[in-house]
């Protein structure tokens, strides 16, 4: 069984990986044997990483939500790999602004990073995958997109769109050999969360809120994404992983 794990000679895309759950869930891969590209904003970062990476396939820095750049990386990837058999979707932002605050460009910003990009680079990746008749796509979404918090109206329905999404494309690309899931972590410290990992209140609040009584790990997302990956796997499609410690499960 533990071979149904193994990674050994895929090759991944992890978007965002350069930190926080990102690099938790490149590193998980690469502990598997995958090869895995690093991609990232921060160029000089992202060399970092992948000089730290055992198996690191090589780097792409580019936004996601720019879509010539994004079709442009996948060209690269075609030309230099000819394959693709892993992309965990995990690059996006997370504004925090009250409703009536909250503009059209605000909103549209949100939505773009975390759902219309994840659509394109998805479909770009089924490109790859389909011929091959095999992959695996995962989605790195939230807690946030099962539960909701105020100040957070774009990146709440972006992760529920999400899970539609997930569904829609795993149905669409099983017949393929080609699996959709998503991973829904709870509270895990990341520089996107570090404002609320700093506030002791909050920190503590979420900490009691939470079952097991702490704050998850970057690294704890990536026995989740190697499952996933894996071929133990290989008949779970169209689900969201939720990994939260038993917040949303409490009442």
């Amino acid at each position: 069984m533990q071979t149904s794990f193994d990674l050994t000679g895929r090759l991944a895309l992890v978007t965002g990986s350069s930190r926080g759950l990102g690099w938790g869930v490149a590193q998980g891969l690469a502990a598997a044997g995958a090869r895995v590209l690093l991609h990232g904003r921060d160029t000089a970062l992202l060399a970092e990483r992948a000089a730290a990476l055992p198996g690191a396939a090589g780097v792409l820095a580019f936004d996601v939500s720019d879509a010539d750049a994004m079709r442009d990386a996948f060209a690269r990837i075609t030309a230099e790999h000819g394959r693709l058999d892993i992309l965990v979707n995990n690059a996006g932002v997370i504004p925090r602004k009250p409703l009536l605050e909250t503009t059209d460009a605000d909103w549209s910003t949100v939505i773009d990073s975390n759902l219309s990009a994840y659509f394109r680079m998805s479909r770009e990746a089924a490109r790859l995958m389909v011929p091959a008749r095999s992959g695996r796509i995962i989605m790195i979404s939230s807690i946030l997109g099962i539960v909701a918090r105020p100040t957070l109206p774009g990146y709440i329905t972006a992760k529920a769109g999400l899970h539609g999404l997930v569904r829609a494309l795993a149905i669409e690309l099983a017949p393929h050999g080609v699996t959709v899931n998503a991973i829904a972590p709870g509270f895990v410290p990341t520089d996107a969360t570090d404002v609320l990992y700093q506030d002791p209140k909050f920190k503590d609040w979420i900490a009691g809120r939470t079952p097991m009584g702490r704050w998850g790990d970057p690294a704890e997302i990536a026995g989740p994404a190697v499952f996933l990956a894996s071929a133990a796997a290989s008949y779970v499609t169209g689900q969201v992983l939720v990994a939260d410690g038993g917040l949303t499960a409490a009442l």
